[in-house]
């Protein structure tokens, strides 16, 4: 084999001729019947000039099938020796069908055999498409040529493509052949997965292995000037699944660093994952020492579920797991669980500020497709460990997370039977946590069961309407096992004894109907039983000396019923102010509501028991009242309810001259008032009037402002303790109401583009953890994945996000939030609450970005929790730093490290730690 340059910027590899000459004719006509009617003309041999003139007629654009000309049937035509030899024809190295064009000629050589195609010349041969400004095919030596065109400048345009199945080459010239399928290409370009890959010479060694020379791998989108490359000059490529590489070394801005490696290995899996060590971070900590963090490694399982195991380790002792897994399969189910334990130790053992214990995390999310079942689902949200886990962890910066005061976690499975009536089924079990008090509340588990509507009065097709025909029923069964329980007795034997079992049956009978055509009434009768499988017993215990409740295992039952009804209505009004004001007209909307309830007594489930040694002094008590639904009533429960909603929309001119309606805008949203009178009180012990409650909400500024504010209003007065009174306000030398409490909240987003109103969720993690989907609390980071952007979030799939910038304006988004609270409940009128807090984020330039999250409380007279963040793009790679200067959470943290998942490990990232852990 031989190596020749040619003069059309491209080189060719001479291969031993084919010695055929029956063949080599063959070839030749297959060549000539296949040009298009712009192809150059030429003096044909005579035994070959009409087939080459009755293809030449037939021919038409690339694709057609009269462009589509095999050996074989070139061969029926042209002769017919062929046919009537018993001697076996070598095969022809064309095994499938060639389709060609160019735009300014493709030009035939048949002295030399070979074809040429300029100026935007295409070729296609079985899984091989070959794009170029010029294509030379030599079909004697089974070789294709492919390279650049110069341009009326003298600019080289038109590079080559070079695709064969999935994988695609952009060189400045290739040659290939298409019997050995072996090629070589000069500063080819490629991409695989994440990166971008190009080598000064590649040689094809086959379908799967090609071996490359002074090659260059890196995650920037420019590839011919990368602001950062590894450098080889030794590399066996194996597509969609490895390169292994001899010595290699970091470049960064074209200057080589001194980060080099004797030999690398690139994983280029097509799988969504593969398996891999993950580096970890190096830090420092005044109390704890030196670290290692977030170090690991990753096993892709398989296509359903992953598993990623993670670790910290503090010199002083102090170290962290963290095992993260995800699962899903199409069409059934998706979820996740992340288990975190860490083992904190502080300052050195000996010291008076040594401590150490043991704090743990567990999340669980799963969903479940509903096309895997539409008659039942199973979901599950779960966030429990210790309560101290989000404020003490060593893996955490979330203030979020620090200030949430509750943890909640549910799983649940639900099953509808189709039987006639419906039957719904539900178990499910649930987990409120109080970090502050570290009380555990839990139901293991609630199990729900319905029986769907039954009408008596109303056929199976019947129209229900009518006080007689809407008549329904329904069996509804609650059963509870409930636990109470601290973060010290969580999983212990004694946690289970205290559990509390009980079981809830309840059958309403209701109906509904019209009322003197505008009035819409409704009425029900509602049954219920209660089982316990514990009661109490409470006696006066002389030993003591305090009344004590003794617990009575066994099962007891109790039976209740009672009476609701209600009427409502709906009332418009329109006030109009004519055609040429700009408020044309206000539109009030009224739904009054008044219902009753009655419960009787049950006074037969009724004890007493002596509260003194002497037995003077009897009380009465219910054995059920410890019981999770209560117990029955004493006395009468007689009371009639008041609700009023109100909405108010105005229609006004709209600024556009060329609308003719006019534009609809909401003034309340809705405004509320309910309260509620005891028709049994007596006006001495009991208090016939309920406060009143007014709530109401709008939004302001196109809506981008909301407005909520509520009230609590007491009719009656107080004494000097604070105790409510059967006196009026107003008889006391007062208003008509007191207001007690009262609330006003405002939230306000805006940005400089209406795009960024919907920007996507930056952390989700960070939110399951307690966060806010907001920065007022500052931006979320999740510090096992710092890759993430403290902005937009871009920066997670690898885009190379930069800002636009249109008239000088700098983009920019502002999250403001305000809350006022005032208390009156005991006369002392002072505002108890009054706080404002601020996000804002703007690109300084097209590659800064800076963002700051802020506040002030009027009460304290303090400057709330404060961050300052800023970020540099740097292409394929993010620097970001951000501060919280003061409080007990202050800290700070800086990074720098490639966008790209591939990469991640490549990175330096160094924080602080929080001073209040």
């Amino acid at each position: 084999m031989t190596l020749q340059k040619t003069g059309r910027n491209f080189t060719k590899i001479a291969f031993k001729p084919l010695q055929t000459n029956l063949f080599n004719i063959v070839l030749v006509s297959l060549f000539l019947s296949m040009g298009y009617a712009n192809i150059y003309s030429q003096e044909l041999p005579k035994k070959t000039t009409a087939i080459t003139a009755k293809k030449q007629a037939d021919s038409s654009t690339l694709g057609t099938k009269k462009n589509d000309v095999s050996i074989l049937d070139l061969k029926k035509e042209t002769d017919t020796i062929i046919v009537k030899d018993t001697i076996k024809q070598k095969k022809a190295f064309l095994d499938g069908k060639v389709k060609y064009k160019a735009n300014q000629y493709a030009k035939i050589d048949q002295k030399k055999k070979l074809i040429t195609l300029y100026d935007k010349a295409e070729l296609y041969y079985q899984d091989v498409e070959l794009k170029a400004g010029i294509i030379v095919m030599d079909y004697e030596k089974n070789e294709v040529y492919a390279g650049r065109i110069k341009d009326s400048t003298g600019k080289f345009t038109q590079y080559p493509n070079f695709k064969q199945a999935e994988n695609v080459v952009e060189p400045d010239s290739i040659r290939f052949n298409f019997k050995t399928q072996k090629a070589l290409i000069y500063n080819s370009r490629s991409s695989q997965g994440e990166f971008k890959i190009k080598a000064e010479i590649t040689k094809k060694e086959n379908d799967s292995v090609y071996f490359l020379k002074g090659a260059r791998f890196t995650t920037s989108a420019d590839v011919d000037n990368p602001e950062y490359y590894f450098q080889t000059n030794k590399v066996k490529f194996i597509p969609g699944k490895k390169v292994i590489t001899g010595l290699t070394n970091m470049v960064i801005a074209n200057v080589p660093t001194p980060i080099a490696l004797p030999f690398a290995y690139f994983p280029m899996s097509k799988e969504t994952s593969i398996s891999g060590i993950i580096l970890p971070s190096y830090n420092d900590s005044n109390d704890r020492g030196f670290s290692l963090q977030n170090g690991g490694y990753y096993f892709a399982l398989n296509d359903h579920y992953d598993l990623t195991v993670l670790g910290d380790y503090y010199t002083n002792g102090s170290y962290g797991m963290r095992f993260e897994s995800s699962y899903a399969k199409r069409y059934a189910f998706r979820g996740n669980i992340n288990f975190r334990f860490e083992n904190l130790i502080s300052s050195e053992r000996g010291y008076p500020d040594y401590s150490k214990q043991n704090i743990y995390n567990l999340q669980w999310s799963h969903s479940r497709d509903s096309k895997a079942n539409p008659n039942s689902s199973f979901s599950a949200s779960v966030n429990l460990g210790s309560s101290k886990y989000f404020k003490q962890s060593i893996n955490q910066a979330n203030i979020g997370s620090n200030l949430n005061n509750t943890l909640n976690s549910s799983i649940s499975y639900s099953k509808t039977f189709q039987t006639a009536p419906q039957v719904r089924m539900s178990l499910s079990a649930t987990h409120s946590q109080n970090t502050q008090t570290e009380q555990i509340n839990m139901t293991l588990p609630t199990l729900q069961l319905s029986v769907d509507r039954i009408y008596p009065f109303a056929g199976k097709n019947d129209i229900k309407k009518g006080f007689f025909k809407n008549i329904n029923l329904q069996y509804n069964l609650n059963g509870r096992n409930t636990i109470t329980t601290t973060d010290s007795l969580f999983f212990k034997p004694q946690m289970f004894r205290d559990a509390k079992l009980g079981v809830q049956h309840s059958i309403p009978l209701s109906t509904n109907f019209k009322l003197f055509k505008y009035f819409s009434a409704s009425t029900a009768l509602n049954y219920e039983e209660v089982w316990y499988a514990k009661t109490i017993q409470r006696s006066y215990d002389s030993d003591q000396s305090a009344v004590v409740d003794k617990i009575v295992s066994g099962f007891d039952a109790f039976r209740t019923y009672s009476f609701s009804s209600s009427v409502g209505t709906t009332i418009y009004g329109t006030f109009n102010f004519g055609e040429d004001k700009k408020i044309k007209s206000v539109r009030h909307v009224m739904r009054p509501s008044v219902s009753y309830g009655y419960t009787p007594s049950f006074e037969k489930y009724y004890d007493t028991y002596a509260s003194d040694a002497s037995g003077t002094i009897i009380k009465q008590y219910s054995r059920f009242e410890s019981g999770i639904f209560g117990a029955p009533g004493l006395s009468n429960s007689n009371n009639i309810g008041f609700d009023l909603s109100n909405t108010f929309e105005a229609k006004v001119t709209d600024k556009d001259s060329t609308k003719v309606e006019a534009k609809k805008i909401m003034l309340l949203n809705n405004l509320n008032l309910s309260t509620s009178y005891n028709l049994d009180a007596d006006g001495v012990t009991s208090l016939a009037w309920s406060p009143v409650r007014v709530s109401g909400g709008t939004q302001l500024f196109a809506n981008k402002m909301n407005v909520n504010f509520g009230a609590t209003l007491d009719p009656y007065a107080i004494d000097n303790s604070g105790n409510r009174i059967a006196v009026y306000n107003i008889d006391n030398g007062g208003s008509l109401f007191r207001m007690t409490s009262a609330n006003l909240t405002m939230n306000y987003s805006i940005s400089s583009s209406e795009k960024d109103k919907n920007k996507k969720d930056k952390n989700e993690q960070s939110q399951r953890n307690g966060g806010r989907e907001d920065d007022l609390f500052g931006s979320n980071t999740v510090l096992n994945d710092t890759r993430k952007s403290q902005f937009d979030g871009a920066e997670e799939a690898g885009e190379d996000k930069i800002a636009e910038f249109f008239n000088n304006k700098l983009p920019w988004d502002m999250t403001f939030a305000y809350s006022l609270t005032y208390g009156n409940n005991n006369r002392e009128k002072k505002i108890i609450g009054n706080s404002i807090m601020i996000s804002a984020n703007t690109d300084l330039t097209p590659k800064w970005k800076a963002g700051i999250s802020t506040g002030y409380d009027f009460v304290q007279n303090g400057v709330t929790f404060t961050q300052l963040r800023f970020e540099r793009d740097l292409l394929s790679w993010r620097m970001d730093f951000n501060w919280t200067p003061f409080g007990t959470n202050a800290n700070w943290g800086f990074f720098i490290g490639i966008k790209s998942g591939v990469l991640s490990d490549i990175k330096w990232d160094k924080r602080s730690t929080n001073t209040s852990r």
